[in-house]
């Protein structure tokens, strides 16, 4: 694998992830009571981006290491799923 494919999976792993982390310890306005004029009441209340980033990366980084491992060491890939052919 090269590593501008690696950096393009990594790429792709990463903001897979982030939605997944994204909503992970999120408070919206209306859960603290203090809605603040002009916004919407689902609006999050304290954003951590920085913990949200970190979060990502690292968790994107162990399902990188697990997807390299299984494809480069061992050697699983599409053509290692089961066909199923409705009708045959």
């Amino acid at each position: 694998m090269s590593i501008v494919t690696s950096i393009a999976i990594y790429f792709v792993i990463w903001w897979t992830v982030l939605f997944l982390v994204l909503p992970i310890g999120a408070r919206s306005q209306i859960d603290d009571g203090e809605v603040l004029l002009g916004t919407t009441h689902s609006a999050p209340s304290r954003f951590h981006a920085w913990r949200t980033i970190v979060r990502t990366t690292l968790l994107a980084c162990a399902v990188f290491a697990l997807f390299y491992v299984g494809t480069q060491y061992l050697g699983l890939s599409l053509d290692s799923l089961p066909h199923i052919v409705p009708g045959t």
